[in-house]
């Protein structure tokens, strides 16, 4: 670990760097995506990338809990903690790469705009890039430009909305049903109840 830092060190600025856990974050700046990928990728060895995803941070470092769950319950979702403090920036795009000749593994993070969430396609550096940006658009809405087929890849092509983003409902957005007189399926406005799927537990 103490070698990989050191080689980093001499690439990245090391304040850029934390280590926590035994795992190494490497902070970039979204429009350096693609030289800091490559840096890694070649200078560093990293020629395999495992993993990719969208965060949401909307709801960063707010606490449903209202009390200490192990003396009065759970009050999760009972009452509105109106928490108004907010992260910084909303969505980020996380890498985890690794080197398989020398057995490296580095998260690499980097933040998007909120109102245009839109990052570059690392596919031409790690084809497996290719479903986990899909992925990541599907789910989280965060477009990668020069993608060569971005499109939904686990929701419907009617889908409206991104289902984990923080402020995506829980019944979603529509219901679909098929419609046996117009021989199709068919999309609806939501006909159940928003319900609070964490149980109401008081110990006394």
């Amino acid at each position: 670990m103490q070698i990989l830092i050191e080689q980093l060190e001499q690439i990245f600025d090391k304040d850029n760097l934390t280590l926590a856990f035994g795992e190494l974050t490497l902070m970039v700046d979204s429009n350096n995506i693609i030289d800091s990928c490559l840096k890694l990728r070649d200078q560093l060895g990293f020629d395999t990338l495992i993993d990719l995803c969208g965060v949401d941070y909307l709801t960063y470092g707010h606490s449903d809990w209202a009390h200490d769950a192990s003396s009065s319950g759970f009050s999760r979702a009972r009452s509105d903690q109106n928490n108004e403090d907010r992260h910084e920036q909303r969505f980020a795009v996380v890498y985890h790469l690794l080197s398989v000749s020398k057995n490296y593994r580095i998260r690499v993070k980097t933040f998007v705009d909120e109102a245009q969430p839109m990052i570059k396609s690392v596919t031409d550096i790690w084809a497996s890039a290719d479903w986990y940006e899909r992925e990541a658009f599907d789910l989280m809405g965060i477009l990668f430009e020069n993608h060569t087929d971005l499109r939904r890849i686990l929701t419907d092509y009617g889908f409206v909305g991104h289902p984990l983003r923080k402020d995506f409902p829980m019944i979603g957005e529509v219901e679909m049903r098929y419609d046996e007189e117009l021989g199709r399926v068919v999309y609806e406005k939501v006909s159940i109840e928003p319900n609070i799927n964490v149980p109401r537990v008081i110990r006394k």
